[in-house]
């Protein structure tokens, strides 16, 4: 069910910001599906990867976690943006989406939060889509605070 409400300069923003959370979710998802293959592809740990090989399911319960996290955060920028109802505490929640997801692209800077097997490829690549989606969901956040404050339920 789609809300009316009146729309913001920050609503592109939070719907591409939503967006990419659903589709990053879905892409740790398929993970499961697509087996050992495409965790390395995507870039999981190596031991990690032996261990779901050999039967160990932590692999896909970590997964399965960040993928919900993320699907999450889609769902408070769908809210923001006027297309779902209003989540609690809207505006602190994606204040704090964006600084973890800036943070985190921030982490290509600092060698020693990296894995070693990591491949330079693998940093720039996962810095630069938090990086995307943080600055989504902050200038989302920017420009439509005055709005998000005030939007009331239909």
């Amino acid at each position: 069910m789609m809300y009316k409400v009146e729309t913001s300069p920050g609503t592109p923003w939070l719907v591409a910001a939503a967006w990419m959370s659903v589709a990053a979710a879905l892409a740790h998802l398929a993970c499961i599906i697509g087996g050992p293959d495409w965790f390395r592809f995507m870039g999981a740990p190596e031991p990690l990867i032996r261990a779901y090989e050999n039967g160990n399911d932590r692999l896909v319960y970590i997964t399965i976690f960040i993928g919900a996290i993320l699907a999450g955060w889609g769902l408070w920028a769908f809210s923001a943006a006027g297309w779902i109802i209003r989540l609690p505490l809207l505006n602190t929640a994606l204040f704090l989406i964006a600084a973890v997801l800036l943070i985190r692209a921030a982490m290509i800077f600092f060698p020693g939060f990296w894995d070693p097997q990591h491949s330079g490829s693998f940093r720039i690549w996962t810095s630069g889509i938090c990086l995307a989606m943080g600055l989504c969901f902050a200038i989302g956040l920017w420009r439509g605070w005055p709005s998000l404050g005030k939007r009331k339920q239909p």
